[in-house]
């Protein structure tokens, strides 16, 4: 089994566009590639060809071989076969597997080590009366950075529209200009004099930006970003921390 890419495809579909493409039997398309042939309109199909008819033919008795030992997965990288996992590799997404220092793995680990610190937060921020508007920001954060997770292991196309209640025009201007929106400075620099809360959503700030570094450094093929949008997702998120920061500090939190 081995990935189709978006270069074998614009060759392949170059002097034709059909109105359905047809996945092999034993191969997977790329996102890049899936997102190359919905661009151009062309069907997925994950069902075998139709296949042409043929006047049938008598049948003849064969010897049967002996049965060989099934492949159940196959090498991302080598395309090689495994009937069993092995155990310096895991899985990248179906039957596809990759070695679990490669760089991908480390992008979903930063993706659990961040919604693991989300989780961390809010219950502290629990133990304190008052902080329920902070908690339910944290959990949309959450919410969106689970199904960020659910889309990569499962290969498919990530969505998403809003962040904390803002679009994506929102975070924007808001992030760019805290003074107009929130009377709080641009870049006003963390301190332990702010108080154990923003310090709090500082470090997931920082942990949002690693995270988004790492998939910038998976979701890459030369100049070009093969997953914009959970890269995208991503930079809006650690606007959206900033926000709360800000949010935090203009006292919006503690408003009834």
């Amino acid at each position: 089994m081995k990935v189709i890419t978006e270069a074998l495809l614009r060759e392949q579909l170059r002097a034709e566009t059909p109105e359905t493409f047809y996945i092999p039997e034993g191969k997977i398309l790329s996102p890049a590639a899936r997102e190359y042939l919905q661009q151009r309109k062309i069907k997925i199909s994950k069902d075998p060809p139709p296949a042409p008819a043929v006047p049938e033919e008598p049948k003849t008795v064969v010897t049967e071989a002996p049965v060989q030992p099934v492949a159940k997965y196959v090498d991302e990288e080598t395309g090689a076969f495994y009937t069993e996992k092995p155990e310096h590799m895991t899985h990248l997404y179906g039957n596809v597997l990759i070695p679990k220092a490669h760089p991908h793995i480390f992008f979903r680990g930063k993706l659990d080590s961040l919604g693991a610190q989300i989780v961390l937060t809010q219950s502290i921020l629990a133990e304190t009366a008052g902080n329920e508007k902070l908690i339910a920001d944290l959990q949309d954060i959450l919410t969106v950075l689970h199904e960020m997770m659910r889309c990569d292991a499962l290969n498919e196309p990530f969505r998403n529209e809003t962040l904390i209640g803002l679009t994506h025009a929102q975070l924007r201007e808001r992030s760019h200009d805290p003074m107009r929106f929130f009377h709080i400075p641009q870049m006003t620099m963390p301190d332990y004099k702010l108080g154990r809360t923003y310090a709090m959503l500082n470090q997931l700030r920082t942990q949002v930006r690693e995270t988004e570094v790492a998939a910038n450094q998976v979701f890459r093929d030369g100049k070009k970003c093969t997953n914009l949008p959970i890269v995208e997702e991503l930079n809006r998120m650690s606007s959206a921390m900033h926000i709360m920061m800000c949010m935090y500090l203009a006292g919006m939190y503690t408003k009834g």
